[in-house]
């Protein structure tokens, strides 16, 4: 106790010696950051990356006396009333970073998820906990009522012919002015009602256009599903109307869940679709599309998060967690959301290289421990791929394609070979034009479609 003692009067000193801006109560000892940064660099002899433009301007109020001991503390101390923090890289080396909301300790989630799962303890206290949710989940979305639709035809491109499968682009009016474009893969030869998938995608490059994107959409096309894939808001066509940045901004996730339900009208809208095979399949950020509007949409029969589903990441993107959405209930997460999914089934994809890593410890047996509340434990099945990372690889295909098949009650023959695997390779992948609703240059975007986050903020105020 005593060296800890001696220690800190020895920092606390050297505090005194190397910061001397402004040293006084009238100014609440404050100190630039950039000199708070140096001094811990000299101090406790580590390395700490940041850019000029993170530390510019900022001030440390109180600066020496956040200084402990302790390295990681004395970051803890200076960078939180800053809402910054930094990751560890190694031993003694540090990077700058802005805080993050939607990222907790594992600890912590775990922690939450647990208190979460002790409020109800069977079928009818778990019920009530998720009928409350419900509405206020489509309140904090801005859906609550749905807002005035546009023109609810649909604009459809002219239909192409692959192997097995067509694909046709579409646009859809989603509020007056406001369009989510997509496009449609549909088997050639089905018998009876024919299910429907609908794809939301993450923020991969490339987007929906990307190869392993058009091969998944194709395949689930081959094995007798019709795949909806449609852009994210201020991605792909979305971007004839608004900037690229504004994609950041809270209305994102209105705009995509809203995306979900016109489509999901749309589609429901085909008697050829069967509305009792009713799937949705997503990746990273759409794996929390997935989650979210299976939760708030009775209408989805089926759910598959691919490398999203995380009780200690709420999602990285305003378009995932730009809303309050995580403070309904007096708090919630995404496993929690996601569990209103039962009994319908889910499958979840995690990998052991992003915040998916330990869901096979604390997130899955959740799911397993709600949905045993129906007597539906088999419904609900997770694939981890330990050495794998954040993507939608072949394996995460299979594993989708094998889930889909068990559970819409499709024949594989002649799409799965005899050593289980899936032969990919008759998938054409167009280029990203083609798949354009709205023209190469947009020279087709109706005339009426608005321009501007601004002009979305009056529709969605």
């Amino acid at each position: 106790m005593k060296n800890n003692i001696s220690v800190f009067l020895f920092l606390l000193g050297m505090c005194f010696h190397h910061l001397t801006y402004a040293q006084t109560v009238e100014s609440k000892f404050q100190q630039p950051l950039k000199e708070v940064l140096d001094e811990i660099e000299e101090r406790f002899q580590v390395t700490i990356k940041y850019n000029d433009n993170q530390v510019e301007g900022k001030v440390v109020t109180y600066a020496f006396w956040r200084f402990r001991p302790d390295v990681d503390l004395t970051l803890q101390q200076v960078l939180a009333p800053l809402d910054m923090k930094v990751n560890k890289e190694g031993p003694g080396r540090y990077k700058l970073k802005e805080f993050e909301y939607h990222r907790w300790k594992e600890e912590d989630g775990w922690a939450f998820l647990q208190h979460l799962s002790s409020q109800y303890n069977d079928r009818s206290s778990w019920e009530l906990r998720r009928d409350s949710l419900i509405p206020a989940l489509r309140k904090a979305l801005k859906l609550d009522p749905l807002p005035a639709i546009g023109n609810t035809k649909p604009i459809l491109s002219k239909k192409r012919q692959f192997n097995g499968y067509s694909v046709e682009n579409f646009a859809l009016e989603l509020l007056p002015g406001v369009y989510v474009n997509g496009s449609i893969y549909r088997p050639l030869k089905y018998k009876g009602k024919v299910p429907v998938v609908l794809s939301p995608d993450g923020h991969w490059g490339g987007h929906r256009f990307r190869k392993d994107a058009q091969i998944r959409f194709g395949m689930l096309a081959k094995i007798g599903m019709v795949a909806v894939s449609y852009d994210l808001f201020a991605w792909g066509e979305s971007l004839l109307q608004f900037k690229s940045e504004d994609h950041q901004r809270s209305l994102a996730l209105t705009y995509q869940i809203l995306s979900g339900i016109r489509i999901l009208d749309f589609m429901l809208s085909d008697p050829s679709i069967d509305r009792h095979r009713v799937g949705i399949c997503g990746g990273s950020g759409g794996g929390n599309q997935a989650g979210l509007l299976t939760a708030i949409e009775p209408r989805i029969t089926l759910s598959i998060p691919v490398v999203s589903l995380s009780s200690y990441h709420f999602g990285g993107c305003p378009c995932e967690s730009g809303l309050p959405i995580h403070a309904v209930g007096k708090g919630t997460n995404n496993v929690e959301i996601a569990a209103m999914a039962a009994p319908r089934p889910m499958l979840v994809v995690s990998d052991g290289k992003d915040w998916t890593a330990h869901a096979q410890e604390h997130d899955f047996p959740y799911l397993k421990r709600i949905y045993g509340f129906y007597n539906a434990a088999d419904q609900v099945a997770n694939v981890h791929l330990t050495a794998e990372g954040h993507d939608f690889g072949y394996n995460k295909r299979k594993a989708v394609y094998d889930f889909l098949i068990q559970h819409f009650n499709l024949e594989a023959k002649g799409i799965k070979q005899k050593n289980g695997e899936y032969d990919e390779s008759s998938i054409v992948v167009e280029e990203k034009e083609a798949l354009y609703s709205f023209g190469a240059n947009g020279e087709l975007l109706p005339k009426n479609a608005i321009k501007g986050y601004d002009k979305l903020e009056k529709l969605l105020p």
